[in-house]
Parts: structure tokens; C-alpha cells; sequence
């Protein structure tokens, strides 16, 4: 573990005025379950431990929309650029005190942006079927099922109801959800890429259905009992920033 690592705080350390990917995420469910330390130490990049609050740390569930994926400053991409995703991930600092999400699967329902993650950055996308419904008002629906690379018919099925408003975050929810940048292995290897977004607007939610095997999947334990973090967001606008490398010197 670091010395000293970053503190967890609701806006960007840094703002990213030249940004490498923008996007928006749109109608996003958190679901979180606590993990052991030790069951995950094992799945994150070199450089990277697994995050605690208290001891423990955590694996998230999250479905969402992207919306409009664009490059540098061009405009996001309306039809390749939009599509539900759901993705696993786990919670990380490194060696200079940066917190961040190590994503082990993100299903999506695009193929051409799933070949483009996969082959062109080496990030775990994978093909699937996916929906997102709006029942009424406050009920939101999400359901995916794996082609491929598979295992084949992995999926989720989840159903929140949206709650009242969060005026201030708890500090789990707060540890959750304010993560400013992703750990992995870029061409091979490890770095740090830095995102900004605005504040989350978040709502507590029910979870009224919850039928998933992408933890298992992605070479987890399956959770055990109730997940204990159900949140809703409509979304926020985000900005990637260029990779960081391990001594934290960003690349040209």
C-alpha cells in the first residue's frame, strides 16, 4: 500500500482540458458487494493493490447507456458511439496514492466498439445482448446475455426502483462512486487513465431483481447475500485524459 493515497473527494483532482475519449454515461445502476482483500488481490495490474474502506474492499455491478463516445474534441459518435453496457469492476490504488476502478469484464452491445477495446487497447469487452427499459418513471430494467468470447449466455437481469435523493453521500457511497481513474495494462503495460466528470447526481434505489453471473465470471466468489450499496445516477458527461505510466509521468 502507499503511504499516502489520494484523498476521496466529489470532483476531479485535476480537470482535463485535452481529453483523449469524451462521453456521457446515462441511467447508471451501482450494485456493490463486499469482498475479502484476499480474493481479489490476485485480479488487479501490476502496481496496483486492492482499495479498503475499513478493511474491505468491494466489487461493483454497474449498467448503464454510453452515450456518444467521440475522440479528442470531435463530435461523439451518434449510432457506434451509443449502447447499453454493463460492466464488473474492483477498487484500486497504487504506488503514488491514485485511486482508481480495474474494470474485469464490460459487456457491451456494440461489436465494433467491443473489437476496438478488445484489440486496440486490450480491455476485457465482450459481446452481448443488452437492453435497457424504462418501466415508469422511477423503475429502470437492464438485461444482457453473452455471445461472445463468452462463457456463452452469462448475463445479468436487474430491476431498480429509483428512491429519494442523495443530498450528502455516506462515505461508502462516497468511496464507491467518486473514482477519478482506471488501472490496467495498456500495450502491454501497466498505467493509470485519468477521467473527470461532474459531480454524480445520485438517488439510493431497490433493488427489486437481481438474476447475475458476471461476477463469478470475471473470477470472483459469487457475492454473498444482499448487495450493501443499491444506487441510481441519470448520468453525467466524462472525460478521458492520455495514460499516465506507473512513475506517473503522463505519455506525449
Amino acid at each position: 500500500m502507499p503511504s499516502t493515497s489520494q484523498p476521496v473527494t466529489p470532483d476531479p483532482p485535476d480537470a482535463i482540458v485535452r481529453p483523449l475519449l469524451t462521453q456521457s454515461w446515462l441511467d447508471l445502476t451501482f450494485v456493490h458487494w463486499a469482498v475479502d482483500p484476499a480474493d481479489v488481490a490476485g485480479l488487479l495490474p501490476p502496481g496496483a493493490v486492492p482499495d479498503t474502506l475499513g478493511g474491505v474492499t468491494y466489487v461493483g455491478l454497474v449498467a448503464f447507456r454510453m452515450h456518444r463516445v467521440g475522440w479528442l474534441r470531435l463530435p461523439g459518435v451518434p449510432y457506434l458511439g451509443s449502447f447499453p453496457e454493463t460492466n464488473v469492476r474492483l477498487y484500486s490504488v497504487d504506488d503514488h496514492g491514485r485511486r482508481g476502478v480495474v474494470f474485469l469484464s464490460l459487456d457491451a452491445s456494440r461489436l465494433i466498439p467491443v473489437l476496438v477495446g478488445r484489440l486496440g487497447f486490450g480491455m476485457p469487452y465482450v459481446w452481448s445482448r443488452m437492453r435497457v427499459r424504462h418501466d415508469d418513471d422511477r423503475t429502470v430494467t437492464y438485461t444482457a446475455s453473452r455471445r461472445l468470447p463468452g462463457p456463452r449466455g452469462a448475463g445479468t437481469r436487474l430491476t431498480v426502483r429509483r428512491g429519494e435523493a442523495v443530498d450528502g453521500p455516506t462515505e461508502l457511497e462516497h468511496f464507491l462512486t467518486a473514482r477519478w481513474g482506471m488501472h490496467g495494462v495498456f500495450f502491454g503495460r501497466p498505467m493509470y487513465l485519468p477521467n473527470a466528470h461532474p459531480r454524480w447526481p445520485l438517488y439510493r434505489a431497490e433493488l427489486l431483481e437481481c438474476e447475475e453471473d458476471l461476477v463469478t465470471a470475471a473470477g470472483l466468489p459469487a457475492p454473498a447475500g444482499d448487495p450493501v450499496s443499491v444506487l441510481y445516477s441519470p448520468g453525467v458527461p466524462a472525460r478521458f485524459g492520455r495514460p499516465a505510466r506507473p512513475a506517473g509521468i503522463p505519455t506525449p
